[in-house]
C-alpha cells in the first residue's frame, strides 16, 4: 500500500514539473515569435510557480484526506495503530514468557515434592 501511495504522489509530482515544463517552452515560443517580452515571459512563469507553490499546502492536506479516507474505507490500521499494535504484541510475549517461567518453575518444584510410589 505504501508503494502504490509513493507512486501517486510522484506522479503528482511529475505532472506538477511536466505541466511547468510546457509552460516555460510555451512562454519561450511566444517570446522567440515576438508576441511577448522576456520580462513578461519570466513574470508569467514565476507567477505560475509561485501560484503553485502558494496552493502546494492545500493540494498536500487534499491529498492526505484522500488517503486516509481511503484507508479507512478498506479498514486498513494507520500507522500509529501499528505501532501501538506492536508495542502490546511485544508486552505480551514479555509476559507469555515470563509466564512460562513460572509455570516450568512450579513444574519443577512439584515434582520435587512427589515422591516415586513404591509397588
Amino acid at each position: 500500500m505504501e508503494y502504490l501511495l509513493k507512486r501517486v504522489l510522484y506522479t503528482g509530482v511529475g505532472l506538477v514539473a511536466g505541466m511547468t515544463e510546457r509552460l516555460q517552452h510555451s512562454i519561450d515560443d511566444l517570446v522567440e515569435k515576438g508576441k511577448l517580452s522576456e520580462e513578461e515571459g519570466r513574470k508569467v512563469v514565476d507567477d505560475v510557480v509561485s501560484n503553485v507553490e502558494h496552493q502546494r499546502p492545500y493540494w498536500e492536506n487534499k491529498f492526505k484526506g484522500m488517503v486516509d479516507a481511503a484507508m479507512e474505507r478498506l479498514n486498513l490500521p494507520q500507522s500509529k495503530a501499528l505501532t501501538d499494535l506492536e508495542k502490546r504484541i511485544k508486552s505480551l510475549e514479555v509476559k507469555v514468557s515470563l509466564l512460562g517461567r513460572e509455570l516450568e518453575r512450579q513444574r519443577k518444584q512439584t515434582n520435587g515434592l512427589q515422591q516415586p510410589q513404591e509397588s
